[in-house]
């Protein structure tokens, strides 16, 4: 969860860095960018290149003829098949490179499976085993070492020569391609376990900070209930009307705090209190922060660099102090979203008084990036925050642009019934 204040927003304006360009590549792309770059290779060790007295290799008899170039076509088209078809069918896709790296192989009249025609399915059994699950992978990593040692089995059969270093060369890299790719998996694997974790434990920090609110808020009522009883007390025989007046706000804090109280008691049963007296101490708010305090919110982050329209609708009145706290932290949570993610100089918030509600948007219209990026799980702890207090909770991307956070919070009858007694009298 963040920090509160207006000195929190200057340190939090920084840019999020954007993914690496390289990760909006899909996966297909790649190897035919690899069954692409191998052929290109294969071509010109099979050509004198300037400066050389003799190409690297020998080219075959039908390297040049009709048929070789028929053979070449069909093992392109086959490889460029399969990398269209590795993200939704990976098995059958690494089928078909494995069958363009054989056409390939038998056009060039080699001995073994070479490298270079084997790298664009390394390269595929890198994505499947980082991608799909691991029996998928397993099986992948089995179908290419099969098809190397069937090719190596059929020249045997019929006494040919075969290349043994080569096919195991080519075997150990396919290998290392699935060990990478298996390790990537995990490490994704365990990365999102702990993006669970934190989230989890988010929601449970969010519940104990307001704990510590409403300790706070009680604390507060009590307070002014002692104050209000004893002047009371004092004047119950001078003035009886000014004692009238103080019971009759005894009465009002009371049933408020007793409100507030009951909403948030069961909700926060199962949380974990066992939190060291420095942290604690270190995330210790406020008591008196409201809606009250919203304009000097508005103002400071204004100060710091993002401009921030605050409207009013309808009556503005007196919310219970837990309302009225949590409105706000979703402003400033809200808020601060902004500053970290939205890209943009300006928002917009809008608190709208209903007969049994209080609505609250934060708008922007940035880049209308959110919770995917917000590694401080602002948008969990806003939800749970409405959740608590049985409210409404939406957060995401506008149609024309931006980012929306709309909560809307119902106002108990208590309180409506004590602000319209405030009101009339």
């Amino acid at each position: 969860m963040p920090l509160h204040g207006p000195r929190a927003y200057d340190r939090r304006m920084h840019a999020m860095p954007l993914p690496p360009r390289l990760k909006l590549v899909p996966p297909g792309a790649w190897v035919a960018l690899a069954w692409s770059a191998s052929t290109a290779f294969t071509f010109l060790a099979r050509v004198r290149l300037p400066g050389e007295e003799a190409a690297n290799e020998f080219a075959a008899v039908q390297f040049y003829r009709w048929d070789g170039l028929v053979v070449l076509t069909i093992a392109c088209a086959l490889a460029l098949l399969g990398s269209m078809w590795l993200h939704r069918r990976p098995l059958r896709a690494l089928g078909l490179l494995l069958t363009a790296a054989a056409f390939l192989t038998i056009n060039l009249a080699a001995v073994a499976i070479q490298l270079a025609q084997f790298l664009a399915v390394d390269l595929a059994l890198y994505f499947i085993a980082a991608g799909r699950p691991r029996r998928t992978g397993v099986a992948a990593l089995c179908t290419a070492l099969a098809v190397l040692v069937g090719w190596e089995s059929l020249r045997l059969l019929r006494g040919w020569g075969i290349g043994t270093l080569e096919e195991l060369t080519v075997a150990l890299t396919a290998v290392v391609a699935w060990l990478l790719g298996d390790a990537s998996h995990r490490t994704r694997e365990y990365g999102e376990r702990l993006r669970a974790q934190a989230a989890t434990q988010a929601v449970t920090d969010e519940r104990l900070r307001i704990a510590r609110e409403m300790h706070d808020m009680v604390a507060h009522s009590i307070g002014i209930i002692a104050l209000q009883a004893g002047a009371a007390a004092r004047v119950v025989h001078t003035q009886p009307e000014a004692a009238r007046e103080a019971m009759t706000a005894v009465e009002t804090a009371g049933r408020e705090t007793l409100a507030g109280l009951r909403r948030m008691l069961v909700a926060l049963r199962h949380a974990d209190q066992d939190r060291s007296r420095a942290a604690a101490e270190a995330d210790r708010l406020h008591p008196a922060e409201g809606l009250a305090d919203l304009d000097r919110l508005a103002a400071a982050t204004t100060a710091a660099g993002l401009q921030v329209d605050v409207h009013w609708k309808g009556a503005r009145r007196q919310l219970p102090p837990d309302i009225d706290l949590s409105v706000f932290r979703i402003v400033q949570e809200s808020i601060t979203n902004v500053v970290r993610h939205a890209a943009t100089t300006a928002c917009r918030v809008t608190v709208d008084y209903l007969e049994e509600h209080v609505t609250v948007e934060v708008t922007d219209d940035g880049r209308g990036r959110g919770s995917t990026t917000d590694t401080g799980f602002g948008l969990v702890g806003m939800r749970e925050r409405v959740a608590l207090l049985h409210g409404e909770f939406t957060a995401g991307p506008r149609p024309e642009g931006g980012f929306r956070v709309t909560a809307r919070l119902p106002v108990p009858a208590t309180a409506a019934t004590a602000t319209a007694a405030t009101v009339a009298a």
